[in-house]
């Protein structure tokens, strides 16, 4: 992690200038206008504290040259730019290689960081449990071991030989890489340890008789706020990209009675670092425990629809299976005027909801889709229950679905009147005599 802000003259910290580049590459297929990413990749700078904004720019190229990203004259132009606004860190919203990365901040004598190394810095400053933090040091260190070349130039004398062999620093990147590898296997094995702890988290609530609900979508579009509202919770809401990176599980009694554990998740974002997709897997499988996903939309925002095709590939690729219901709130709706077609989109879709977190509006039709979502298909079955399985009676009578119980010799005759999910949860329950039933457990 690098150090963003450095000491002012009264002994403080002092922000840091930045500047945001987002190069735009003739030929490459995007989803997302120029400007539109722009727009991100600074409200991601933002993000990040200690940092003081100087501004950003669209970089048009022909092509990403190998060396340093950008040709010999886009190179001075940039270079007049950071020297005269007094630039200390540019923020380059894309890809860029080890070798890019030495050569640009050699030239331009100032800290680079590309789009992945960014979202690790917002990612390691907003991390506060346990898991959260041992992902993101094992995010950082995949990361960084791919980047030893830029740190290890100065070794280039350890070279040994004629030099036809190896590179400048050889010896030291081989050592170095040693080091992180350990580290890696250190953080992998603690890491281990904390999902066995979740596991038995999530087996817990398995057997309690509420169904889950997981809040998804892209980063900032109001998925906390809707958690709030809902939950009374004070999980930090902010219009901020990444503001929740843990996730937080809280018990809720919807407006028609259902209870539910709501869950809130980290938000999804284009592009996301290959080395975060897998070090926050483990966080992300509470969606896939859900029985219901609610994805939330910032429908005000100009790339809603490129967002949520993002989410959804997001979603494929963590293994959400397509048959798990889900409903679409569209949130922010407060900001679109009366006459927006996406408001007469909205109307027409089954499964969409205008409304907005914020002011609440449109909300109870929110929960009443999710209640009827949950409120499945049911079925009519008999059990004989042993007469020593209180705890499972005790379990059926305050789901309110039992509609005749008879004693018998073998034990009581229940008549209930179910849906498939609370069928497997009475079936969880019943294979594990340790099961809670006074409860949500809650992570």
């Amino acid at each position: 992690m690098i150090d963003v802000s450095e000491l002012d003259g009264a002994g403080g910290k002092r922000p840091t200038r930045a500047l945001v580049l987002h190069p735009e590459i003739r030929g490459e297929q995007v989803s997302r206008s120029p400007d539109a990413a722009l727009s991100e990749a600074m409200a991601l700078a933002q993000a990040l504290p200690g940092i003081e904004l100087a501004g950003g720019q669209v970089v048009r190229l022909p092509r990403a040259h190998p060396g340093k990203l950008f040709g010999s004259g886009k190179l001075d132009e940039l270079k007049s730019r950071i020297e005269g606004e007094e630039i200390e860190l540019v923020l380059i919203d894309g890809p860029v290689s080890p070798v890019q990365q030495r050569n640009l901040e050699r030239d331009w004598k100032v800290k680079l960081l590309d789009r992945t190394g960014l979202i690790l810095e917002i990612f390691a400053d907003r991390a506060r449990t346990r898991e959260g933090v041992l992902q993101v040091e094992l995010a950082a260190l995949s990361y960084q071991r791919t980047r030893l070349v830029r740190a290890w130039t100065h070794l280039e004398r350890q070279r040994g030989g004629l030099g036809f062999v190896g590179g400048p620093g050889e010896t030291q990147i081989e050592a170095d890489r040693r080091a992180i590898d350990t580290q890696i296997v250190r953080l992998r094995k603690q890491l281990e340890k904390v999902a066995r702890t979740r596991e038995l988290h999530r087996a817990a609530r398995r057997r309690v008789p509420y169904p889950v609900v997981a809040l998804v979508g892209y980063t900032n579009a109001g998925k906390s706020t809707l958690f709030n509202r809902m939950t009374g919770a004070r999980v930090m809401a902010k219009d901020m990209l990444f503001a929740t990176l843990d996730p937080t599980m809280r018990a809720v009694q919807l407006p028609g009675g259902l209870q539910v554990i709501l869950s809130d998740t980290v938000g999804f974002i284009s592009d996301l670092p290959t080395q975060l997709v897998a070090a926050f897997r483990a966080t992300l499988e509470e969606v896939l425990e859900a029985d219901l996903i609610v994805h939330v939309r910032d429908i005000a925002h100009p790339e809603t629809e490129a967002q949520a095709t993002d989410v959804e590939a997001i979603l494929g690729a963590l293994g959400v299976a397509e048959s798990t219901p889900r409903i679409e709130m569209w949130n922010k709706a407060d900001l679109l005027p009366a006459d927006d077609p996406r408001l007469t989109i909205a109307a027409r879709r089954d499964g969409v909801f205008p409304g907005s977190a914020l002011t609440g509006q449109g909300l109870n039709a929110v929960f009443a889709a999710v209640t009827r979502a949950l409120d499945a298909e049911r079925t009519t079955a008999e059990l004989v229950l042993p007469y020593d399985e209180g705890r499972a009676r005790a379990w059926l009578y305050s789901e309110g679905i039992v509609q005749d119980e008879a004693p018998e010799d073998a034990g009581i005759r229940l008549t209930v009147h179910w849906t498939a999910a609370q069928r497997r949860r009475f079936e969880s329950l019943l294979s594990d005599p340790e099961a809670e039933t006074d409860g949500p457990q809650s992570s």
